[in-house]
């Protein structure tokens, strides 16, 4: 007897993890899908054929899929009760993500509300943080990430990374914050230049540089309501 079939063993334009990482998880079909979960089909018989063969029994509906027990699913030539765990878990996971709404992405079109939205992550540090926030053209959230920890200065706040983040997540709008915990609310000639600097970069590659807010323990400083973006 032969060697099951594994995903690696396929050509290159077969296997449905490179082609979930080239193209996208919608791209591809529902037995392609399952097969990267069970890896390995039977010989003669791959993966994503196995599954093809599931799921024609249940009519190619996913619904009916998760409503069948771990033995009907071992009756299939090729999974064992290993397989069988993971499918009715990916179906489960697939009917619980249903019935969960979507997180709301905060609104952070103001200096005020980018300090209450940071102000509970900065506020008791001893030490500086930079930090970058990512949006859409709504100004939602995208995505917050730590740029820089300990002193804040050119050095540290790389502008090439923040500008490749804002690509990497098609940000449109992007904004940053820093945190004295000194209580202090004047920009320091480090804090000028990195923004500075930004406004340059965002310029160049047509993003909005929205703002740049310290952040202290009950105030802020926003260079935008400042008048000096």
């Amino acid at each position: 007897m032969g060697e099951k079939l594994t995903i690696a063993h396929w050509s290159e334009d077969d296997q449905p993890r490179e082609k979930l990482r080239d193209k996208g998880p919608e791209a591809l079909s529902n037995a392609e899908l399952l097969a990267i979960l069970i890896g390995s089909g039977t010989p003669g018989t791959s993966a994503v054929e196995l599954m093809q063969t599931v799921l024609n029994s249940c009519k190619n509906n996913l619904n009916t899929l998760g409503k069948m027990t771990i033995r009907e699913l071992m009756a299939f030539k090729g999974i064992g009760e290993a397989k069988a765990i993971t499918i009715l878990a990916a179906c489960e996971l697939g009917k619980r993500r249903q019935m969960e709404t979507p997180e709301e992405r905060p609104d952070l079109g103001t200096a005020t509300r980018i300090y209450n939205h940071m102000h509970p992550v900065l506020q008791d540090l001893d030490v500086e943080e930079f930090w970058l926030l990512l949006m859409n053209q709504d100004y939602r959230l995208i995505k917050k990430m730590r740029i820089a920890h300990g002193g804040i200065t050119e050095v540290a706040v790389d502008i090439r990374i923040i500008m490749r983040e804002a690509v990497l997540n098609n940000a449109t709008i992007l904004a940053v914050c820093h945190n004295h915990p000194s209580g202090s609310l004047r920009p320091s000639q480090a804090d000028n230049n990195i923004t500075t600097s930004l406004q340059q970069a965002c310029s160049v590659m047509r993003i909005k540089f929205l703002d740049h807010v310290i952040i202290t323990d009950g105030s802020y400083f926003s260079y935008h309501e400042s008048g000096r973006l």
